[in-house]
């Protein structure tokens, strides 16, 4: 049987190399080991901001019927978040498998606006470390970006509204959290 090209498409803002550790070499492994088909590639669709807007994984697939729910139970079980599909085409037939159970909150700093002594004597990776520390157990920062004006950290977990109670009192305190906002990403 010739092998049939699937899309998953992760609503997921991740950088490439953290995709590939956490989603698309494992995968691999278990599709070869399943001997159900192959991870052939991945990709980042980017906004016009720059900012990532969701990625996927490119796939060829030889059990159709075996590999689909596979392919979305093992990717649901490491943690993608709803909004997910999976795409294949059988023949002109185009077919759509939605997926993930994970919601995404996106905290983004203000990176302009703030005093410069905020800047100098804070730092980011205090700020990364304490929000993974607050919703351990809820979810985890998965992926981040630096924009010209903020910066964003992606949390994904079983509840946007848990972990946005979990960090809002820390955000209210820390300078270098001033002047953020929040966006349910997923």
């Amino acid at each position: 049987m010739q092998p049939i090209h699937a899309t998953a498409q992760l609503n997921l803002r991740m950088q490439p190399l953290d995709r590939g550790d956490l989603f698309e070499d494992p995968l691999m492994e278990e599709l070869e080991s399943q001997q159900l088909g192959e991870v052939t590639g991945g990709g980042t669709m980017m906004q016009e901001s720059g900012e990532i807007d969701y990625c996927d994984i490119e796939l060829e697939l030889s059990d159709i019927e075996r590999a689909v729910p596979l392919v979305c139970q093992f990717l649901e079980e490491r943690g993608v978040p709803r909004g997910s599909k999976l795409t294949y085409y059988v023949g002109e037939t185009a077919h759509e498998v939605p997926f993930g159970r994970m919601e995404g909150l996106a905290i983004y700093l203000n990176g302009t606006d703030l005093p410069d002594e905020v800047y100098s004597e804070c730092d980011i990776n205090f700020v990364f470390d304490e929000i993974n520390r607050l919703i351990e157990g809820r979810g985890a920062i998965l992926g981040h970006w630096q924009g010209p004006t903020e910066t964003a950290l992606y949390m994904y977990g079983t509840s946007a509204a848990a972990m946005r109670e979990a960090i809002t009192p820390f955000v209210a305190e820390y300078p270098l959290c001033q002047q953020s906002r929040f966006a349910q990403i997923a």
